[in-house]
């Protein structure tokens, strides 16, 4: 059972917690209807370690599901198991940004940098593999948006995650390339 003596449950605490475990629930009941489970369906395929009862407990957010359990219930709904989880940017997720990374950056200042704005001519006159595939995936997102303005597009962190993993490098590298490309817009510039 979970030591709770070293975090003092308060009030703000608890709706956080509550919060939380609604917004994984949440998570989790779209994913299994995704998958086209049912609850039954999801409790054959465990041998019965996720009950209905309790599966649908914590698709309720009534109960907190722990780490290896949601493990678990990844393997079974074949997906990574950070699909079970709210997204990062919800106002309980985040996390007070203190101090400094390796490379010196605050993290605030890594926090400002949350949105990237590209440059979409500066992308187009240029060539390459790099570029190619950059322009492919942002055109993806401008049809999602219905965003056709041509000049600049703004992505979140998590599309530059998913530029960086395609490439093969890390997200604070892709970040650093942009610029080295001359793709970044500053969008505070007068």
């Amino acid at each position: 059972m979970e030591d709770q003596s070293e975090l003092p449950e308060t009030s703000e605490h608890a709706q956080t917690r509550l919060a939380y475990a609604r917004a994984v629930g949440s998570r989790l009941r779209a994913v299994r209807h995704q998958t086209g489970l049912s609850l039954m369906d999801v409790e054959a395929m465990s041998n019965q370690e996720f009950r209905q009862s309790v599966l649908g407990s914590y698709e309720r957010g009534d109960r907190a599901i722990t780490v290896p359990r949601l493990q678990r219930l990844a393997r079974i709904y074949d997906v990574p198991i950070d699909q079970l989880l709210p997204p990062e940017h919800t106002s309980y997720a985040t996390r007070p940004f203190v101090g400094e990374d390796s490379d010196g950056q605050s993290h605030a200042g890594r926090e400002q940098r949350l949105k990237v704005t590209i440059d979409l001519p500066k992308l187009r006159a240029g060539t390459g593999p790099e570029r190619e595939l950059l322009r492919r995936f942002l055109e993806m997102i401008q049809l999602q948006r219905q965003d056709f303005n041509g000049r600049m597009i703004t992505i979140r962190s998590g599309d530059l995650h998913i530029i960086a993993c395609i490439l093969g490098i890390t997200p604070d590298a892709m970040d650093r390339r942009l610029d080295d490309l001359g793709l970044r817009v500053d969008v505070f510039a007068t």
